[in-house]
């Protein structure tokens, strides 16, 4: 009588049935909250001219949220979507408090195609 014996039963698995690829829709404000607002800095206003538009997201944002919350927001495709994330900065505070430092940040740049604008306000 042995106790671990070699003879084991194999079990036969099922193949699994694989979820289907989640598709960009806002169904119950998934995108909300994807954009943070425009950015405007001098760069910004002169990619502008180029097609170029810049926005600040937040840090979960991926590229296909921003594409579809463009998409959504201003009915414009957009052909590209870039992201960059900024590092937080030191900065010396004007008592004598010391160093404080300011928030890391993340843009994402917004390529259109010729003749497609965004306009803001």
């Amino acid at each position: 009588m042995a106790l671990f014996g070699n003879n084991k039963k194999k079990a036969v698995k099922a193949p699994k049935a694989q979820a289907p690829k989640a598709t960009i829709a806002d169904t119950a404000g998934v995108l909300e909250g994807k954009l943070t607002g425009p950015w405007f800095s001098e760069k910004a206003l002169i990619g502008t001219e180029k097609g170029v538009y810049v926005f600040s997201i937040p840090m979960h944002s991926t590229k296909k949220d921003v594409a579809a919350a463009i998409e959504k927001m201003y009915k414009v495709t957009p052909t590209q979507v870039r992201i960059a994330n900024l590092p937080a900065k030191k900065k010396a505070l004007r008592t004598r408090r010391g160093v404080g430092s300011r928030a890391r940040r993340r843009k994402a740049y917004v390529y259109l195609k010729k003749g497609d604008t965004i306009t803001f306000a």
